[in-house]
């Protein structure tokens, strides 16, 4: 007699009426567990550090933007660079406590990290969450003395949608729309390095592919680009160019180390933004995470590959 409870033998049937084989439901499943468990803090990591969470760093009438801040103990009164973590979710979705692992991480290699809420595409489309980054990264050179942060070097980390934002707030300083009035206007938003994660750098390589697309999608999903930036390519061709980092990019701007997973898409690597870089002068470079998908950060085998790659970039331009 089987052992195995009714819905596991149930299990094989529904995946075959669904068209999916055993084999590669298999197949999936290995693919998902290959990163390792799912992505935590030690306690012993957390015992060690200074934690601010819940931060107001900007304010639009009732509505309070937040961050939780992150701090080494054993640094003392030291003064720290300084790390703005940007969460994803398609700029709909997500909340700072998605990279409160990955601050946590980057204050225990002695960082000040901060991760952030943003203004939502649903509550407010774009310029809104690259004002609120910039508003952080002005909280930070404000605050810099209380939260023991070198205001001279502050730097940026994000995924998905926030590496589209970290990659933004790397080219965007000095360009008025994008500054927003969150506060601290005496402060620079401008940032010494960035490593945007499984971002897009370049919006028009997405223009046939967004103008073909269903602009009301059936289900909870809304379609994130019309969302986020109003309206087509072609109705609001300025609101699109001012949007995409590539745009912006000067030999003033920052270092940047990208990430993705090499499971990802190939427009994560950033291969023109990139080579827009060399000829500017800029140092660059690129890592794959082995077998990982977009969304790496979420498994921790991949996790810590990446705070790796990523410290290993910080402490080369911050430190």
């Amino acid at each position: 007699m089987s052992k195995n409870p009714p819905m596991v033998r149930f299990l094989p049937l529904l995946l075959a009426s669904l068209g999916f084989s055993t084999a590669a439901f298999s197949q999936q499943k290995a693919k998902a567990n290959a990163g390792g468990l799912p992505t935590s803090t030690p306690p012993a990591v957390e015992e060690k550090l200074e934690s601010h969470e819940g931060l107001v760093y900007a304010q639009y009438g009732d509505r309070e933007m937040k961050l939780d801040l992150y701090r080494p103990k054993a640094a003392g009164e030291s003064a720290l660079p300084g790390i703005v973590c940007i969460h994803g979710g398609g700029w709909w979705r997500g909340t700072r406590e998605n990279h409160g692992h990955l601050a946590k991480a980057l204050a225990a290699k002695g960082y000040v990290a901060a991760t952030i809420s943003y203004r939502l595409s649903g509550e407010a489309p774009f310029p809104a969450a690259i004002q609120d980054c910039k508003a952080a990264v002005r909280f930070l050179r404000a605050n810099a003395e209380k939260y023991g942060i070198d205001a001279s070097k502050i730097g940026a980390i994000g995924l998905s949608a926030g590496g589209h934002l970290t990659a933004l707030l790397g080219t965007s300083g000095g360009v008025s729309e994008l500054e927003g009035e969150g506060g601290y206007p005496g402060q620079s938003s401008g940032i010494q390095t960035a490593v945007p994660m499984g971002a897009q750098t370049d919006f028009r390589r997405h223009y046939d592919n967004i103008e073909k697309s269903d602009p009301d999608p059936p289900g909870e999903k809304p379609n994130i680009w019309l969302q986020f930036l109003g309206g087509m390519p072609g109705e609001i061709p300025d609101r699109w160019k001012l949007a995409s980092p590539i745009t912006h990019l000067d030999a003033d701007d920052p270092p940047m180390h990208f990430v993705a997973g090499e499971r990802d898409n190939e427009t994560t690597h950033a291969e023109k933004f990139r080579g827009k870089m060399r000829e500017l002068g800029i140092a660059e470079s690129l890592t794959l995470i082995p077998g990982a998908p977009h969304a790496f950060p979420g498994r921790q085998k991949w996790f810590d590959e990446m705070v790796i790659e990523a410290t290993e970039w910080f402490d080369q331009h911050l430190k």
